[in-house]
């Protein structure tokens, strides 16, 4: 991928909270291509995860939700997890999901998926994981039924 290619600008520009041990080649093009960015709306954070959740990016994703699992417990943190920009999940992945959904719920805490796309909607139902962990076609959607303050602040933030 050409390092001037929107693309590659618009990965370059963002300001990921963790990088997936991505890295760009003097040529442009990106390597191990994940990062998590992270948003608060009042009690809620939500996590944004870029591009692919494989055997190589899932350590970093690992560290992210390790960091926030903690948080997020009964009366604490609500984290949403925005698959809006994954393109893909493997059985790796999903495991890494797994652990961290079921350290949440011990904790009695809330974490939920956002805006699966279609190929890892597929991924999710084919494992049974949309039956593991709540699944909502949007962020502001999930917001809604796991925090009416971090919808507001949402709303707010977005001008809505």
């Amino acid at each position: 991928m050409n390092q001037n290619s929107p693309r590659s600008n618009n990965f370059l520009e963002r300001t990921p909270f963790i990088d997936g041990a991505a890295r760009v080649q003097p040529s442009g093009e990106l390597i191990r291509s994940m990062h998590v960015s992270q948003e608060r709306y009042g009690d809620a954070l939500v996590l944004t995860l870029v591009g692919r959740v494989d055997n190589s990016t899932t350590d970093g994703l690992k560290a992210v939700l390790d960091a926030f699992v903690a948080s997020c417990r009964a009366g604490g943190d609500r984290v949403v997890l925005d698959f809006s920009e994954v393109d893909y999940i493997s059985s790796v992945g999903l495991r890494v999901l797994m652990l961290a959904g079921k350290q949440v719920r011990e904790q009695g805490g809330s974490i939920v998926v956002a805006a699966l796309q279609p190929v890892v909607r597929e991924i999710f139902e084919i494992s049974r994981f949309n039956l593991v962990f709540r699944c909502f076609g949007s962020v502001r959607e999930a917001l809604a039924k796991v925090s009416p303050a971090a919808l507001a602040a949402y709303d707010s933030a977005r001008g809505a």
